[in-house]
């Protein structure tokens, strides 16, 4: 059978694998099928056709998978944040420990590996302690909008847009929400999500309100006009703080103030209010100057017995309940003594390197971004450590070229390195391999670039003692491991 675009074929899904792509085969071809899981009998639409696979959209749920569940939010499958929503959570859990098996067994070649049991998410809804909200004066129209608006062409609406009975909509239209998936230029519209916590609900809905009200528009990019861009909520989960951070095209006092008041009057636990200020045409959420409205600007929240300090840029876990468990994983991994010196590469804010600063001798936290070194510095100054040094620069640079930092410490005992999704510099890990250090810990965010470097580090005679895979992110196809290497 040959498979064409548009064609529509029923089949039953035989797995799941990385990044949530699930695998159908017709006549011995592969079809990757968007939105099905394993067990399920679908028909779906062929979208594009290559020499050895297919890829299709889900058209209908033949005969539902028993791993399948109802998603919870309206708007699963269309904001695109939480792919598997639609799967159990144990089953979610199944297909992450298998991916990382796969990652390791079929890009780093490795076999017999000691990967233990997945550690699951306590909380599965509400989990995150950060949000990140886009505004546009372009909404995106969902099947069920659209069926409540006949005769719509297009899924865009903007102020001149008319409807079907030939009324010109409200001239004052904001989208609040998400973009949906490769459409940066429309946002779907989200009064409820259930990643954060009901106050961030709260929070959304009334400053949308606020704008419509009071004709405040949101930006456009084409004319580079109008004013709210980024609603960023933060949450400290084991303090209470709340921050909520406006980024927006204009710098306006008066808004801003009359925002400010109405905000604190529904929801008392805020604990300050920043207005992040940008011209850029970047989508990013970060101003090119910030202004405080209420508080000090910053949130505080816990890891363990230490506190770190929150700003409206810095970076910090998004799970807090989890990287509690990462952390303590991540030190029991390491084996740490107090004689012990252990670089803390790509350190961030220094909260792994803090973490485990009261069972080693010192600390030596290395990061590229500036203005995390200086949220480290912070953070180690607010919990009185002494025995922890931040250093500024480029990991593969400082460990090859720049290295006369060297010259004030001894050699490390132990490494762990917590890189990007992209994993470490090839340099960067064959300089790691010949300092010939005890113990690395690798602590990662992607199967894939893991087995790569892991792989690098193996040639270097390095053995991988056990594996442990972290979920951080249910509902989504990520996950974390940490990785303990012994030198062999």
């Amino acid at each position: 059978m040959e498979l064409k675009k548009e064609d529509i074929i029923e089949v039953t899904i035989e797995s799941t694998g990385f990044e949530g792509k699930s695998v159908a085969r017709v006549d011995g071809m592969v079809v990757f099928v968007e939105g099905a899981i394993a067990g399920d009998v679908v028909k779906a639409k062929i979208y594009k056709t290559k020499k050895k696979y297919a890829e299709a959209k889900l058209v209908e749920v033949v005969t539902p998978s028993a791993q399948r569940t109802t998603a919870r939010c309206s708007y699963f499958g269309v904001c695109g944040g939480c792919k598997w929503q639609h799967v159990e959570y144990p089953t979610q859990l199944q297909y992450k420990q298998q991916h990382v098996a796969d990652a390791l067994e079929h890009i780093g070649g490795f076999k017999g590996l000691n990967i233990l049991p997945i550690v699951g998410s306590d909380e599965v809804f509400y989990y995150r302690n950060k949000l990140e909200f886009s505004f546009s004066d372009k909404r995106w129209l969902t099947e069920k909008d659209m069926d409540a608006i006949p005769n719509v062409e297009g899924k865009i609406v903007s102020p001149n847009d008319e409807d079907a009975a030939g009324q010109q909509q409200n001239p004052m239209t904001i989208a609040a929400g998400f973009h949906v998936p490769q459409r940066w230029d429309k946002v779907l519209d989200v009064h409820e999500c259930f990643l954060m916590s009901e106050a961030s609900n709260g929070i959304l809905n009334t400053v949308r309100a606020f704008g419509v009200k009071n004709n405040i528009p949101a930006y456009s990019p084409e004319g580079e006009t109008g004013y709210f861009r980024n609603l960023v909520i933060r949450e400290g989960k084991n303090t209470g703080d709340v921050m909520v951070n406006l980024v927006t095209f204009e710098d306006s006092p008066e808004v801003m103030e009359r925002l400010a008041v109405e905000l604190r009057e529904k929801f008392p636990a805020i604990t300050t209010i920043i207005n992040n200020v940008t011209k850029r045409k970047s989508q990013v959420a970060v101003g090119e100057y910030e202004k405080i409205y209420f508080g000090d600007g910053l949130i505080h929240d816990t890891l363990g017995t230490h506190r770190f300090q929150i700003s409206a840029n810095s970076f910090f876990q998004t799970n807090t309940k989890q990287a509690e468990k990462l952390y303590s994983i991540t030190k029991e991994f390491a084996g740490l003594k107090l004689t012990d010196l252990v670089y803390d590469l790509y350190c961030g804010t220094g909260s792994i390197g803090i973490f485990i600063s009261d069972s080693v001798k010192q600390v030596v936290g290395i990061e590229l971004v500036e203005s995390s070194i200086m949220n480290a510095r912070k953070n180690a100054e607010l919990n009185n450590i002494s025995n922890i040094e931040f250093l500024a620069g480029d990991l593969k640079e400082l460990l090859t070229k720049d290295v006369a930092w060297k010259e004030q410490y001894a050699n490390p005992n132990v490494i762990i390195v917590d890189p990007p999704r992209s994993g470490m510099h090839p340099k960067a890990v064959e300089e790691l391999g010949r300092m010939k250090v005890p113990t690395i810990i690798y602590v990662s965010c992607n199967p894939a670039t893991l087995a790569r470097d892991l792989q690098m580090l193996a040639k270097d005679g390095y053995q991988i003692e056990k594996i442990q895979p972290v979920d951080m992110f249910p509902h989504t196809y990520h996950i974390e491991c940490v990785v303990k290497l012994v030198l062999g």
